[in-house]
């Protein structure tokens, strides 16, 4: 800690820490534009002048910019001295010089940083009286809009895209004050972190491209606290909507998830909430003929009526519904009855990694405390394709290395360009093992392209080489063998090795592999980590509740021991091969799907119930580390569209249960589910502390969704009827569908649906929410862990015996970020981002079989794509993208036929 003096007042501040980072944690402004809490210092803008005197004599001082200054003990400063003021406005003068003044017409207007800082520095009046500079904008794909005219060359966006974020396609051209900011030749921004650049951008440089089109301003949105439901990482977001539509997704600052930065999938595949195809009312279908809508009560008596009559109900819940849905089905069907949806290999895996995380000795860290780790393992897992922000975590940490060198000669963390110039490419020590080309590869050590049996033969030889007592792998070749010997002593070396694997190979083999590496570093007295990536949003959580695999219950079905099914926000035919799926649904009588999508499956249902999605529900979410996560409804969908018949899955299978038991539904309100899923469940029981119950107030105010200046909320409707409702009543949680109630950061809480402070209406407002500048929320992170790992390392897992590969190929699935999740993949963006589909071969596959690359080749139910060959891909596998062919899944073995294919 350091004492510095500010304007008069001395204060307790981290010495660590440059003099801006130092004050804006204090809660004193300085107005800034370069600096990034979360890329550190390069003095680029000059906008945070202040006086630094010498010492409590010196009365004359100097101007320096503050955020280039240690917070040194004893360091004083005045912030209003008049000449820095002055120095600060004219720096915002020289920006405007050649800025539009277009902020009525700009998409940043009102969530733009240089509107903040120009009212801070109090420049009001324009000088400048001649032409300004224009420049041509360019197409950076249907992510990002672009208007290089509103640039102030801040630099921020070259520094988040080439070294935060290790894109290559972006870059500054030029010199002095003529550069340009933006790609060699126009087309689509290659880096799955590009949208991160509308938030980094301090003015309307980088807009968000899928918001322009249904343009709202920020302070005309309903916001909510939000988990993204695209992956398992649970990223914090702030969901906008106006007139019943999503109209932006925003970071949500956590501390220890997802800091400043989302992902390209979390922030632009919200579309399918808006798909117009939607089932809205509910629906039943008799005898495969067209669909009839039907009222609330109508449908809840139909189902109740059938269900009552039914021998036995089979009820297979989804790893992307909330806990507290899958629990009301559970509690529909009971337990004997509940699948949990999931494959049997997938769910198997599931298990193991929750048994994993408990007793391998290892804890497993938080996203923010990767970057911590010095020496990083990657056993069968492409984390950015798979768990996008998670990819994000690991280069922090492999850059991370410059920090070290900068700390052995005195150099702080955040001067960043000078870490950047010490540190040029070296990196800590990061392996991956992984048959293709990952976007980690180029901060990674090495690379080794294994199929999922050389992967898991890897890991258990490294943990052998860390403690004898592991067992080896029996066999390796030489190259595998000085692999192992490579990626042990770096982890032996290591202060805070980290081992990452997951779900993605489908292999029990290499999480058993994974956690020899853990159990073994553990014993050897590392503070190290292990992560295991799951494949969707509420994975780990269903798992923690049990249940039967999604082919148990086929199998029920198909064997005539259950005549009626309910399937909870799941499309089986994404699970399963569509015969199986089809023979097992033609022997139910009655098939009841609650979804908020139209799916294979929901082609088969003689009812339909139009459930909520993210946007239209409260539930809760597990994430990869075990964290249970509360998401709030951001709009109630029958306020501007009373039409509609949208409902949480958990309110409909509570009012389901009711009918079935000849009983009149009670009310039941979120609270409550949460309560009876945590009781009924014992590794669940901490979910009641993820987040406030309903009864929380902040000086007796609910929590307004919406900002202070949110217009017409006295004419919403005034379309449909001049005599307006109420605004909704929301019984569920502490937030008001109003701007009536606390918007405030000086209380401190944890559920912050958007970020706003007085003179700080963009994304920097987080600052001001939290316990210092890049800390952590004032009221505490959101969340609560449920995995904790218990005394012990547990017992080591023996490698199975090595297997000669067969003679077919088989199937290796791999994990993509665009198109290989289900919901995401229906947003057009990410429709428009999703690249061609190959099959991947080995060349000695390819001669096998008679092609090469371009040429086409029909797997399993009739789909034809054309083959790439790869030099390091190994032999007997074929690499098949994500939601490509849901069907196959991974290990299948495979009778690929050229017949239907050809040259292409």
């Amino acid at each position: 800690m350091a004492t510095i003096h500010v304007d008069g007042q001395s204060y307790e501040v981290n010495g660590a820490n440059n003099l801006l980072q130092a004050c804006l944690s204090l809660g004193l402004d300085i107005p800034y534009f370069c600096w990034h809490p979360a890329m550190g210092s390069v003095g680029a803008c000059r906008q945070c002048a202040v006086r630094q005197y010498k010492d409590k004599d010196d009365d004359k001082g100097m101007l320096v910019m503050s955020c280039m200054t240690p917070a040194a003990d004893q360091t004083r400063i005045d912030i209003e001295d008049e000449e820095a003021k002055d120095f600060r406005a004219s720096v915002v003068e020289w920006l405007m010089i050649n800025h539009p003044h277009d902020c009525p017409v700009c998409e940043e207007g009102g969530h733009c940083h240089l509107q903040d800082m120009t009212v801070m520095t109090a420049h009001d009046r324009r000088r400048y009286r001649f032409r300004k500079r224009t420049r041509r904008n360019q197409y950076l794909g249907p992510f990002i809009a672009h208007e290089m005219n509103r640039c102030i060359t801040c630099y921020r966006c070259t520094r988040f895209y080439n070294d935060y974020a290790g894109g290559t396609d972006l870059g500054a051209f030029g010199a002095k004050d003529n550069v340009y900011f933006g790609r060699y030749q126009e087309g689509t921004l290659e880096s799955p972190f590009a949208g991160n650049l509308t938030e980094v951008c301090p003015t309307g440089v980088f807009t968000d491209q899928s918001h322009s089109e249904r343009y709202t301003r920020k302070w005309d949105m309903q916001f909510s606290s939000g988990i993204c439901h695209q992956c398992s990482l649970g990223c914090n977001i702030s969901p906008g909507e106006r007139y019943g539509e999503i109209r932006r997704i925003e970071n949500r600052y956590h501390g220890e998830v997802n800091g400043y930065f989302l992902c390209d999938r979390g922030r632009f595949g919200y579309g399918y909430v808006n798909r117009s195809d939607r089932p809205t009312v509910p629906e039943y279908r008799e005898a495969r003929g067209e669909p009839v809508t039907l009222e609330v009560d109508t449908a809840l008596n139909r189902i109740g009526d059938a269900l009552r009559h039914a021998r036995r109900v089979i009820g297979i819940g989804s790893p992307r519904a909330s806990l507290e849905s899958n629990h009301q089905l559970l509690e529909l069907v009971g337990q004997d009855n509940f699948s949990t949806g999931i494959e049997a290999r997938e769910q198997a895996c599931l298990n193991l990694m929750n048994h994993l995380q408990r007793h391998v000795g290892l804890p497993t860290p938080a996203p923010r405390e990767i970057e911590e780790h010095d020496a990083m393992l990657v056993l069968g897992e492409d984390p950015v394709q798979s768990a996008g922000r998670l990819g994000l975590n690991l280069r922090q940490a492999a850059l991370a290395r410059a920090e070290a060198l900068g700390a052995s000669i005195g150099i702080p963390q955040w001067n960043a360009e000078a870490l950047k110039t010490l540190a040029q490419d070296r990196y800590h020590p990061l392996f991956i093992a992984w048959p293709a080309p990952t976007d980690l590869d180029e901060v990674a050590e090495a690379r080794y392209a294994m199929d999922p049996e050389r992967i898991a033969r890897l890991g258990f030889a490294v943990a052998h080489r860390i403690d004898p007592a592991s067992p080896n792998a029996e066999g390796l070749s030489v190259e595998d063998e000085q692999a192992a010997d490579r990626i042990a002593e770096a982890l032996m070396k290591a202060e805070r090795p980290l081992v990452v694997s997951g779900g993605s190979l489908a292999s029990e083999a290499v999480l058993e592999a994974a956690g020899n590496v853990a159990r073994a570093l553990s014993r050897r007295a590392k503070r190290g980590g292990l992560v295991l990536i799951r494949r969707e949003a509420n994975s780990t959580g269903l798992s923690l509740m049990g249940g039967q695999p999604l082919d148990w219950a086929l199998d029920e079905l198909a064997q005539g021991n259950a005549d009626a099914v309910v399937v909870l926000e799941n499309d089986l035919y994404q699970r399963l091969p569509s015969g199986r799926v089809d023979s097992a649904l033609a022997r139910a009588d009655i098939r009841i799907v609650l979804d908020h999508q139209r799916t294979a499956t929901t082609k088969h249902a003689d009812f339909l119930l139009s459930a909520g999605s993210f946007a239209e529900s409260d539930g809760t979410l597990v994430n990869l580390e075990g964290r249970a996560q509360r998401f709030f409804q951001v709009y109630d969908p029958l306020y501007l569209r009373p039409e509609t018949r949208i409902h949480e899955s958990w309110r409909w299978l509570h009012a389901l249960s009711a009918n079935r038991q000849g009983e009149t539904a009670g009310d039941i309100n979120l609270d409550a589910a949460v309560r009876a899923c945590a009781e009924a469940h014992p590794a669940l029981a901490g979910m009641s502390g993820a987040a406030p119950d309903s009864g929380f107030r902040i000086d007796g105010l609910r929590l307004a969704r919406e900002p202070h200046r949110y217009s017409g909320r006295t004419s919403m409707r005034a379309n449909q009827n001049v005599s307006e409702p109420r605004t909704p009543q929301d019984p569920d949680s502490a937030f008001a569908h109003s701007m009536e109630g606390y918007s405030g950061f000086h209380e401190a809480r944890q559920q912050v649906p958007f970020a706003w402070a007085p003179g700080w209406n963009s994304p920097q407002a987080w600052n001001k929410f939290t316990d210092e500048v890049g800390g952590h929320l004032r009221g505490g992170d959101p969340g609560v862990r449920l995995i904790e790992p218990v005394p012990g390392q547990g017992r080591y897992s023996q490698p199975g015996d090595y297997v000669e590969a067969p003679e077919a190929l088989r199937a290796l699935i791999l994990p993509r970020l665009f198109g290989g999740e289900e919901t995401s993949s229906r947003a057009a963006p990410i429709q428009e981002r999703t690249e061609q589909a190959f099959l991947t071969l080995s060349p000695q596959d390819a001669r096998r079989l008679g092609v090469k690359t371009g040429d086409s080749l029909t797997i399993a139910e009739g789909l034809s794509l054309p083959v790439q060959e790869m030099e390091s891909w190994p032999e007997g596998w074929m690499g098949i993208p994500a939601g490509v062919t849901p069907g196959v899944l991974p290990g299948d073995s495979l009778a690929p036929d050229r017949s239907a294919g050809g040259a292409s």
